[in-house]
């Protein structure tokens, strides 16, 4: 999307500012579409769609249009996102996630069972977390993705940290119906020490753009989402490092049935590198990809003690 100037925005909210507050007759739906396509929106009907369904009155309609043809992510504009089936809350400073990120709850779910313990790091919104409660939880009632459903009757017990306070509190507001715990900190240094050597999954969105390729992102990602949930560090695997020399420490250790394994997303060209920094951990690597969802998701299961 190309942001306009602030004086096309203010022209495109105030000429809708007068219409019936409760009433969004096709003439208004047109101006809405044709003003999101003159700014450069590609999906420009179904973000209309989305507009007009969200909006209460006019004037919140005339604002939401504003703030998306000015750059503003649709999702921070709606103040939701649609993710593995879910409708999740998302609030402006706050990691969007994206569709291609299913691919890593469609893993991750996989690699749950009755009663284990699941910590979503670097959680942003709790999408991840919320989706995996959603596909796996008996109590869910079906609410979740189809593609990822695997009832269990004693459902996981999931943990999610953020480093930042915004995205802590929208992420509590994700999983509050599921009993789940979000902290604030650090990575591990946000974990309550009892979970040391009792995570059976541990998934981590971690940010892995480069940050020579910064620059290059969409205005929406660049300009409004925050940096700590983009940059990765000069290959852009700095955090991934991180998590994956701690991941150990935390792991259920290998026994009789495998231990603990560490889930990531990152691009194509990453993962061999990923799966060499997991196998230097200790953690067995294995590469997987999502065609339909172009997306590639490195696993490292705990299978030597260091």
């Amino acid at each position: 999307m190309t942001t306009p100037t602030e004086r096309s925005g203010d022209a495109a909210a105030g000429s809708l500012a007068g219409h019936p507050a409760t009433r969004f007759d096709h003439a208004v739906a047109a101006e809405v579409v044709r003003r999101l396509r003159a700014a450069g929106c590609v999906f420009a009907e179904e973000e209309a769609a989305a507009l007009l369904s969200t909006a209460g009155t006019a004037d919140a309609l005339a604002d939401m249009l504003h703030q998306r043809v000015a750059g503003r992510p649709l999702e921070h504009v709606l103040g939701w996102v649609e993710f593995a089936g879910l409708r999740l809350s998302v609030v402006p400073g706050v990691f969007v996630p994206r569709r291609r990120t299913e691919y890593l709850v469609q893993r991750a779910v996989a690699r749950t069972g009755p009663g284990v313990t699941v910590v979503d790091l670097c959680c942003g919104s709790g999408a991840i977390g919320a989706a995996i409660l959603s596909a796996t939880s008996a109590a869910a009632g079906g609410s979740g993705p189809g593609w990822a459903t695997v009832r269990h009757a004693s459902p996981p017990r999931l943990v999610a940290a953020d480093i930042d306070p915004t995205a802590v509190a929208c992420a509590r507001t994700n999983v509050a119906g599921f009993g789940a715990s979000v902290y604030l900190g650090d990575l591990f240094e946000a974990l309550p020490g009892e979970l040391r050597g009792r995570v059976d999954v541990l998934v981590a969105n971690v940010p892995y753009v480069p940050t020579g390729e910064i620059r290059w992102l969409p205005p929406e990602a660049r300009l409004y989402e925050p940096r700590h949930a983009l940059d990765g560090g000069a290959d852009g695997l700095d955090v991934l490092r991180r998590i994956a020399a701690g991941a150990p420490l935390w792991l259920t250790p290998p026994g009789t049935r495998p231990g603990g394994c560490l889930l990531i997303e990152a691009s194509r060209a990453q993962a061999p590198i990923a799966a060499d920094v997991m196998s230097g951990a200790g953690l067995a690597p294995e590469i997987l990809e999502s065609a339909e969802l172009a997306a590639t998701v490195v696993v490292g299961t705990y299978a030597r003690r260091r």
